[in-house]
């Protein structure tokens, strides 16, 4: 299949004699995260339908790591994936991994904090606003705004990490006891993980400094680590989730 990209040089499109993909180290990260993702869902998968009163949360861990595998199963098929200028390898399909999986990551901290319907409602928006700007910034043509989305895609991780660092753990707080410390415990873990994103993106999507193998492996590093460590933590803290009740909603 050949494969084009814009050349804002040319202003037409070109076609790409060779590409840079992802090396066989690069596959060998997406492999292995691919089965720790689908062997994680198998896991939680089982849990959801044992959960009791926990059920809700472990239907979010399942989903959260059902939608990375099938996003990994996707790449590793030679799928979601484009060239960019200079004709890189780019796997947009991550995106619309992250663009599901980072908002049920926030559904799931929501819950557990027992943050109003409004705190998670506006932490998703800002979340998609993220991910959409980043991906608009990696598919960028023109240098000029490739950087004005990725600033966007800065702001708008700085307001979901304000919601979760801030606004929800004053709803944790609330709840008080071992549910505000496993709420720490979540949220750092996950505001750690995400902040990283941007700063992969910078020196992949966004100066092309890193290798395509190297990035995946940047990539799968903290997808696993955000989601897999994240759902596992959960998993750990049954009978605290299941002692913590509902609580009351935090506005």
């Amino acid at each position: 299949t050949r494969k084009y990209y814009y050349c804002s040089r040319l202003g037409k499109m070109v076609e790409c004699t060779t590409i840079e993909e992802v090396g066989s180290t690069g596959v060998g990260a997406m492999t292995l995260a691919f089965l720790i993702f689908i062997v994680s869902t198998v896991v939680f998968v089982f849990k959801a339908n044992n959960g009791g009163e926990t059920r809700k949360y472990y239907y979010c861990t399942s989903y959260i790591c059902g939608f990375a595998a099938i996003s990994y199963l996707g790449m590793l098929s030679g799928q979601g994936w484009l060239a960019t200028t200079g004709c890189r390898q780019f796997f947009y399909a991550r995106y619309i991994d992250y663009a599901i999986t980072t908002n049920i990551t926030i559904l799931l901290l929501g819950l557990l904090s027992g943050a109003s319907t409004e705190l998670i409602a506006g932490a998703v928006g800002a979340d998609l606003a993220w991910i959409g700007a980043a991906f608009l910034g990696s598919v960028s043509v023109v240098s000029e705004v490739k950087w004005l989305w990725f600033f966007i895609n800065i702001g708008a991780l700085i307001i979901v990490s304000n919601h979760i660092v801030v606004l929800f753990k004053a709803a944790a707080e609330a709840k008080g006891g071992e549910v505000a410390q496993l709420y720490g415990k979540l949220v750092w873990l996950t505001f750690l993980c995400w902040i990283c994103y941007p700063v992969v993106w910078l020196f992949s999507e966004g100066f092309a400094s890193f290798s395509i193998s190297f990035e995946v492996c940047a990539y799968a590093l903290i997808d696993v680590a955000s989601k897999v460590g994240l759902s596992f933590m959960v998993m750990s803290a049954n009978d605290v989730i299941a002692a913590g009740g509902e609580g009351t909603e935090f506005v």
